[in-house]
C-alpha cells in the first residue's frame, strides 16, 4: 500500500468525524490507507456515505496462497505489523488442497506445492493473525448453522464470495454487494461499507419478472443458470417456483436455493433474487419489489433443455467415461450429504455393486463434515467408497494437469470455471453407481 496523503475536502462522501479522523491518520498510516481504499471504492459506485457493518463475522473470498499474489502478502504483513485486525472475526473460502481425501499424483503435488499454492501455509498464518474465526472457518457456505456465520435479516455485510453473497441477500434477507477481494477484508477492519446497490431499497428492486412454467420441479442448477445468463447482474423476481417448493424456507428449500443462487451468480452476476411467496422480502413486500418497467422471461421445459444443451463439453475425449466426479460446489449441507448417501446406497443395490464406480468426492464445510461424521450415514457413505472433503473443487480442478481427467459435476459453478462436465443429479447418480450406458 502506498503512502497516504489525505485532505477531507477531496472526498464527495458525507463522512463522520470518526471516519475523517481515520483518514487523517489519527489511528495510524495503515488504517488511513485501509479506509481510503474503502471510500474510493464507494465513490466509484456513487455511494454517498459509509454505513456500519452490523454482523460481527465477515467472509473473505481469497483463501488460496497462490505464489504470484505477492502484493496480497505484502498488504497482509503491513496490517499485521501495524497490529490491525478485523472487528469481530471472519470465515474464508475453502482450502485448495486436501491430499488425504483428494488423491494427487506426484507431479500434481509438485505443481500445487511449488508453483500454484506455494504460499498456502504462510497465507493461512497471516489470516489467523488478522482475525480468522478458527481452523474450521474455510468454506464457501459460511452461513450454514454448523459454521456459525449466519447473518440476520437486515444485517449489513461486506462479503465477496458470490454464492455466499446471493444466499445472504436472497434467503436470509441480509444486505451485501458483490464486493471485490480485499474490500471484504478492509471493510471488516474499519467496520464500514459503502452504501450503494444492494444495500439500498431501490437497488434491491427487481428489473426482471421470471415465470417458471415447467411441468416438474426444475433442476436448481439449470434453472439458476438460465436466469443468470438472461438477467446478468440484475435482480429477478421469480414466479411459479413456489408451486414446487411451497412457501416455507425449510432445510430442503434452503439447500435448493443455495444451489440455484450459486448458478445465477456464476453463470450471470446475480447478487439478489426474490422468489414469490418464499424468500423473506418477497413474502413481506410482494410485487412492490418489482420496477414498473421490468422485463419478462418465461422458462418452460424446452427452455431449460436448450440451456443445458448449450453447455460446452471441454473433455479432451467427450466419448470416454468420467474418471472423477465432484459434488458440492458450493459446499453441501448436512441434509444433502445424508440424501446423497441414501441415493448411492439404493443405486448400488440396483446395479449390484458394492462401491462407487469412479472416484467420487463430496465436499462440505469442516463443521458440516464433523456433524455428518456423528451420524449413521457417515460409515455408510464411506463403505460405499466415496470420499468426503472440505476442499474447494474449483481451485483443485483449475489447473492444467487436471484437464487429463474427465471430471463430472452437478455444479454449474464448477462447470463454468473449469473443464468439468455438467450432469443433472439423476445423471450423476447413474455415473456414480455404474449404471449401464454411463
Amino acid at each position: 500500500m502506498s503512502t497516504v496523503e489525505t485532505r477531507a475536502g477531496e472526498y464527495k462522501m458525507e463522512l463522520t468525524q470518526e471516519q475523517l479522523d481515520i483518514l487523517e491518520g489519527k489511528k495510524g498510516e495503515t488504517m488511513a490507507k485501509v479506509i481510503k481504499t474503502v471510500v474510493m471504492f464507494g465513490e466509484i459506485f456513487g455511494a454517498k456515505r459509509l454505513v456500519p457493518i452490523t454482523h460481527n463475522s465477515g467472509h473473505l473470498v481469497t483463501s488460496f496462497g497462490i505464489g504470484i499474489l505477492a502484493p496480497l502478502y505484502r498488504t497482509m504483513d503491513e496490517l499485521i505489523n501495524a497490529g490491525i485486525k478485523v472487528k469481530g472475526d471472519f470465515t474464508v473460502d475453502p482450502r485448495p488442497l486436501d491430499y488425504k481425501n483428494v488423491k494427487c499424483t506426484m507431479l500434481e503435488k509438485l505443481l500445487f506445492n511449488k508453483i500454484l499454492y506455494s504460499k498456502q501455509e504462510q497465507y493461512e498464518s497471516q489470516l489467523k493473525k488478522v482475525g480468522l474465526k478458527d481452523e474450521d472457518g474455510f468454506t464457501c457456505t459460511c452461513y450454514l448453522p454448523e459454521v456459525g456465520n449466519t447473518p440476520k435479516e437486515g444485517d449489513i455485510l461486506a462479503w465477496a464470495e458470490s454464492s455466499a453473497v446471493v444466499y445472504a441477500n436472497s434467503v436470509l434477507g441480509a444486505r451485501c454487494n458483490r464486493n471485490s477481494g480485499m474490500l471484504d477484508l478492509f471493510s471488516s477492519i474499519v467496520g464500514y461499507v459503502p452504501e450503494f446497490g444492494l444495500l439500498t431499497d431501490e437497488g434491491r428492486k427487481a428489473s426482471w419478472k421470471v415465470y417458471v412454467n415447467t411441468t416438474k420441479k426444475p433442476e436448481a442448477q439449470v434453472l439458476g443458470s438460465a436466469i443468470g445468463m438472461k438477467v446478468m447482474e440484475d435482480v429477478p423476481y421469480v414466479y411459479g417456483l413456489d408451486k414446487f417448493l411451497g412457501t416455507e424456507l425449510n432445510d430442503e428449500n434452503k439447500s435448493y436455493l443455495k444451489d440455484f443462487g450459486a448458478a445465477t451468480a456464476s453463470n450471470g452476476a446475480v447478487g439478489l433474487y426474490h422468489i414469490d411467496n418464499l424468500t423473506p422480502e418477497a413474502k413481506r413486500c410482494g410485487e412492490e419489489l418489482i420496477k414498473p418497467d421490468a422485463k419478462e422471461y418465461i422458462i418452460d421445459d424446452a427452455e431449460l433443455e436448450r440451456i443445458k444443451n448449450s453447455y460446452p463439453i471441454m473433455w479432451k475425449d467427450p466419448n470416454k467415461k468420467a474418471d472423477k466426479c465432484f459434488i458440492g460446489c458450493p459446499h453441501l449441507t448436512l441434509q444433502q450429504l445424508k440424501d446423497w448417501t441414501d441415493k448411492i446406497e439404493k443405486g448400488l443395490k440396483e446395479t449390484g455393486r458394492k462401491k462407487v464406480a469412479l472416484t467420487t468426492v463430496f465436499t462440505a464445510a469442516p463443521g458440516v463434515v464433523k456433524e455428518f461424521q456423528k451420524s449413521e450415514h457417515y460409515p455408510r457413505l464411506m463403505a460405499a467408497g466415496a470420499k468426503l472433503s472440505s476442499i474447494c473443487p474449483l481451485m483443485y480442478t483449475n489447473n492444467p494437469l487436471t484437464k487429463k481427467y474427465n471430471i463430472a459435476t452437478n455444479s454449474n459453478k464448477l462447470r463454468t470455471y473449469s473443464a468439468a462436465r455438467f450432469y443433472e443429479d439423476d445423471e450423476m447418480l447413474a455415473i456414480i453407481v455404474g449404471k449401464e450406458g454411463h
